[in-house]
């Protein structure tokens, strides 16, 4: 036995709760892990909400929460496509297995071994950030020189994206919060506060013919303000507003495999993609690091250690 956190029915924080269950069972294409590290992002309280489909595996009540975790491997199903116990890695819990707990069970075409070198905490908060930033730097394509705005910078994913945006040349403009400004600005990126200045008009200041691409963060009305500062409406990717090509952009195409998680680990550790970590919390203080992500109170990524 060990201990989760997670939620007994859908809805807000009022249904989260610790609770014991049984080290769960890997099957086929599935590895068991000792979670180490799990990273927190504004997926979790969607799916503790209900409000995303097709990602918990169809698993009873009570659900744990999480979606990405680093760890050691303790057993592994048939076929445990070439990880094997012992293994440190890293990966997406993507059948609902959670990892707010001691141990979880990964998919294991969607796990990998974490790279000598890369400590557990920066390793949980790729799965979701890392990856995310490659799709959509990939998607874009952009060659040096060009510019690109960062829509929400200073968060977990925005971070992510404006690391490896500048190891790419590019030139980067972000947008965000008061309290995000010192963290964009650390890594070289020009920032536009838009709790203080007219965002569209700031942003476009420096970059009068329009953003080469433009990826948003923050969706809603945000995305509808500086959508229209693209060249190319088709070089507005959104990672969250799915009404994105309503406006003439397009959504991230995600890649949740092996090799995108190996490839945002190699920029990790080559300093292209190092995330900001802002906060790590006990799993005993779970509730309290999601309620930050979930208030939009926090810049960077939050980990929750495990073990």
């Amino acid at each position: 036995m060990g201990q989760a956190w997670g939620f007994g029915r859908h809805g807000g924080p009022e249904v989260q709760e610790f609770f014991d269950r049984p080290d769960p069972v890997p099957g086929r294409g599935e590895v068991l892990i000792r979670v180490e590290a799990a990273g927190v992002n504004p997926l979790v309280h969607l799916l503790r909400s209900g409000l995303v489909d097709g990602l918990d595996g169809g698993r009873p009540f009570p659900r744990v929460l999480g979606m990405e975790a680093a760890g050691t491997v303790l057993a592994r199903g048939e076929d445990g496509n070439g990880l094997e116990v012992g293994d440190a890695v890293f990966g997406f819990a993507l059948t609902g297995g959670g990892t707010y707990a001691e141990t979880t069970v990964l998919p294991a075409p969607n796990t990998a071994r974490i790279p000598e070198g890369l400590s557990t905490a920066v390793a949980a908060t790729l799965p979701v950030a890392g990856t995310t930033a490659v799709d959509v730097l990939d998607q874009l394509g952009l060659p040096a020189g060009a510019t690109v705005l960062v829509n929400g910078a200073g968060g977990g994913v925005g971070l992510a994206v404006a690391r490896p945006a500048l190891g790419r040349e590019l030139c980067v403009i972000g947008t965000g919060s008061t309290a995000e400004r010192e963290y964009a600005e650390a890594i070289g990126v020009r920032f536009v506060d838009h709790t203080a200045e007219d965002v569209a008009a700031a942003a476009r200041e420096p970059v009068p013919g329009g953003f080469d691409g433009i990826v948003d963060l923050a969706g809603g009305t945000s995305l509808r303000t500086v959508a229209p500062l693209a060249r190319d409406p088709r070089n507005v990717i959104a990672v969250g507003d799915m009404s994105a090509p309503d406006l003439g952009g397009r959504f991230v195409e995600r890649r949740v495999d092996r090799e995108n998680l190996e490839r945002s680990a190699r920029l990790a550790l080559d300093g292209l993609l190092a995330p900001v970590i802002t906060a790590v919390h006990p799993i005993s203080d779970a509730p309290a690091a999601l309620a930050t992500v979930e208030n939009g109170h926090t810049s960077g990524k939050v980990v929750i250690k495990v073990a």
